[in-house]
């Protein structure tokens, strides 16, 4: 065993590893495929949640009541969470794949 002191953040790790194997969470490791997959979904979701915001930004520009501007202002904020809750359901599909 290394005799050499340890960081706090290397403390930490080690707690959070026996906590996991504690509550039985364990470790996959990535295929490439897996890797290059995940990837391609963090960027294709990237450029979805760009494209909303441009739109977004774009419409709201042009409004000046309140009521319109918090309507919209909710319907954006609904659209990216959609995006995001698909986009980390795909890539949960491709871990656990």
């Amino acid at each position: 065993m290394d005799d050499a002191p340890k960081s706090a953040v290397e403390l930490a790790m080690a707690r959070f590893r026996k906590q996991d194997a504690d509550e039985g969470v364990t470790d996959r490791v990535l295929t490439d495929a897996q890797k290059h997959e995940i990837a391609e979904v963090r960027k294709t979701y990237g450029a979805k949640l760009a494209q909303e915001e441009i739109l977004f930004k774009s419409q709201a520009g042009g409004l000046f009541e309140p009521e319109a501007r918090r309507t919209l202002e909710d319907n954006y904020r609904r659209d990216v969470e959609r995006i995001n809750h698909e986009r980390d359901r795909k890539i949960e599909k491709i871990r656990a794949s």
